[in-house]
């Protein structure tokens, strides 16, 4: 069995795999290297078989979307630990080493994010994980370095390896044993919030999550579905919704899920002050979409959930009212933020 695998799941990405993929063959020396493409139709399969003879090629038979994508590719993948990585992703020199010896000193320690800075703007935090990722009481996911649309400058405020309560989907680092115990991601939520999803899962089965300052990563960001695209918009509502119904604890679930759809109401309403119009009905799709299949979700849930999952009650009340857009205006110290 291999120490680690780099996995790059791929969709139609033939000029990313060009750009990205040569940095990841150059500094991941002690990985096997993969490309688990969803049925492209570009060209990908052959342009890395003939330039990058060394990195093995796994053929999903359509495109299954992040969640089922993965979860189809690494049936194949023997090993211990699963690196998990966008096709828009420049890793940097000795970004596995870190990674690799927080596992191995930590044999709690289940899933793993690096620091994800920004490719196009290198001196700050990407959009989806910078500095690890949180949540309130509502579900609504926030990062060390990233609340809402303020990112922060990386200045090393957040060079440190600490606890975190969910890992980005861009570059996420897991145990196989651990992966394969909770049965991968979860496919009907296709793309988006999943890997929170299964972080949620992971915490509540008494596993560790950890950011770790000292593997640093550059993301694109937005290569597969822009910030600002309407699917988007219904993947996040959707999906948020469905996670909070597997994974809370019972006490207060109806409650919390109700008072989180009214949210979800000023914001689609905020939608269409701003003209955004599609985002609205994105919205209340999202919304159509959860009534009809939350039952399923019921019956998904497990017998044991954290009591306190949430490090704030409301990032929005925080954010939009206090007017507090920083990480550590918030949390005035690290030990505040531990689940």
């Amino acid at each position: 069995m291999d120490k680690i695998a780099v996995v790059i799941l791929n969709w139609n990405g033939i000029k990313l795999l060009e750009q990205f993929l040569p940095s990841v063959i150059q500094f991941s020396q002690d990985a096997t290297i993969y490309v688990a493409d969803n049925a492209s139709t570009d060209d990908s399969v052959n342009f890395v078989q003939q330039n990058f003879p060394t990195v093995k090629i796994i053929k999903n038979t359509g495109n299954h979307g992040f969640a089922k994508g993965y979860n189809d590719a690494l049936k194949g993948v023997n090993t211990e630990i699963y690196a998990l990585i966008n096709s828009d992703i420049e890793v940097t020199e000795n970004w596995l080493k870190p990674i690799i010896e927080n596992f191995e000193s930590e044999k709690n320690t289940g899933i793993i994010q690096p620091k994800i800075l920004n490719f196009k703007n290198k001196e700050y935090f990407e959009y989806a994980g910078a500095a690890g990722g949180f949540i309130d009481k509502y579900g609504y996911p926030f990062c060390r370095g990233r609340i809402f649309d303020t990112i922060e400058k990386d200045k090393g405020q957040y060079d440190d390896n600490c606890e975190i309560f969910w890992a980005s989907g861009a570059c996420f680092f897991i145990r196989k044993e651990i992966y394969d115990e909770l049965e991968g991601f979860d496919e009907s939520f296709f793309a988006h919030q999943e890997e929170i999803d299964l972080c949620w899962r992971a915490l509540n089965d008494g596993h560790t999550i950890k950011y770790n300052s000292q593997s640093v990563v550059y993301h694109v960001g937005g290569a597969t579905l822009q910030q600002g695209n309407p699917k988007k918009t219904y993947l996040n509502f959707r999906n948020s919704l469905l996670m909070m119904v597997k994974n809370l604890p019972k006490k207060g679930l109806f409650f919390i899920i109700f008072f989180r759809m009214i949210l979800d109401g000023i914001a689609a309403i905020r939608f269409c002050i701003q003209g955004k119009w599609k985002h609205t009905f994105a919205v209340l799709h999202a919304h159509f979409s959860f009534y009809c299949i939350s039952i399923v979700y019921l019956r998904k849930r497990k017998n044991f959930q954290m009591q306190k999952y949430y490090t704030l009650k409301s990032i929005v009340f925080t954010y939009y009212i206090k007017k507090l857009s920083l990480f550590k205006e918030i949390f005035n110290t690290n030990q505040n933020i531990k689940n």
